[in-house]
């Protein structure tokens, strides 16, 4: 109980601390930016201690099932911070700002080619976008594009090398997945595929489709506003985190799909006596 009532603590406090990075790094916008922030860090600290405190999770999937969460935290984190690094460079620069600036610009450029997902971002800007404004958002677009490729890759690795989720302790499948519903529906291995498809081809898709939303809701919603440093950085992040993160729910979905139907075919056999009990 202690153990879970501090990891659940130290997990709020380190939400928060993302949340507040981009406004503890640049300056303060509009006089109420600092009130909100702290009112949204605020509430996913509460979210994210009771989420980790409490015996079984009501949201949070893959609870028990570490790194999975600590992957996705720590590539948002990355992003956030990197971004905001960036942002920084061009009101206040110092040694640290202009090394990411450097060090993004050349990345931006080599992946800004046709028909990738930094280049259809890029057809989003308006004309008449400032040069400065569109390189820092094509780097920042590239630094988290190649962030959440990293994510996956690390995450394939587990999987590969380290056999997740099993090496990491029982695996409690209702526990780790507290939104599915076995009980409703047909076969649970057959949901549990579907959904995981599912999530793969929006994972997919989604750096693709997310510039063409973007430009059709140009004339209903207006333009986004990305010369706002704050929303440059979450825009960018949530372009990138949010397929990334769909992807590998997609490949953990499929995994735990395997899982119970190797569980099933040893049972059967037990059951047929192939294999002693």
């Amino acid at each position: 109980m202690v153990t879970r009532l501090t990891g659940g603590l130290l997990r709020a406090a380190l939400m928060m601390l993302l949340i507040a990075t981009p406004s503890m790094l640049l300056q303060t916008g509009a006089s109420g930016t600092p009130e909100i922030v702290a009112l949204v860090a605020l509430g996913a600290g509460l979210f994210t201690a009771v989420e980790y405190t409490s015996v079984s999770p009501s949201l949070v999937e893959f609870r028990d099932a570490p790194p999975f969460n600590r992957i996705r935290f720590v590539t948002l984190g990355a992003a956030v911070f990197l971004l905001s690094l960036l942002a920084r460079d061009a009101s206040e620069p110092a040694t640290i700002t202009a090394l990411v600036a450097a060090l993004t610009a050349p990345l931006g450029h080599l992946l800004d080619i046709p028909y990738s997902p930094v280049r259809l971002l890029m057809l989003t800007l308006p004309d008449g976008t400032p040069g400065a404004l569109a390189d820092q958002i094509r780097a920042g677009a590239a630094l988290s594009y190649l962030l959440s490729l990293a994510s996956m890759a690390l995450f394939a690795g587990l999987l590969r090398f380290r056999g997740w989720p099993m090496r990491s302790g029982n695996f409690n499948v209702w526990i780790n997945l507290p939104t599915f519903d076995p009980t409703s529906g047909p076969d649970v291995i057959w949901r549990l595929r579907r959904d995981g498809q599912v999530n793969l081809v929006l994972g997919f898709l989604l750096p693709f489709v997310i510039p063409a939303l973007l430009s059709l809701g140009m004339p209903m919603f207006g333009q986004l506003d990305l010369s706002n440093p704050h929303t440059m950085i979450w825009a960018l992040t949530g372009w990138a985190f949010l397929p990334a993160s769909l992807l590998m729910r997609g490949v953990a979905l499929q995994r735990v799909a395997d899982m119970i139907g190797a569980q099933r075919e040893r049972a059967s056999a037990r059951e047929a006596g192939l294999i002693p009990a």
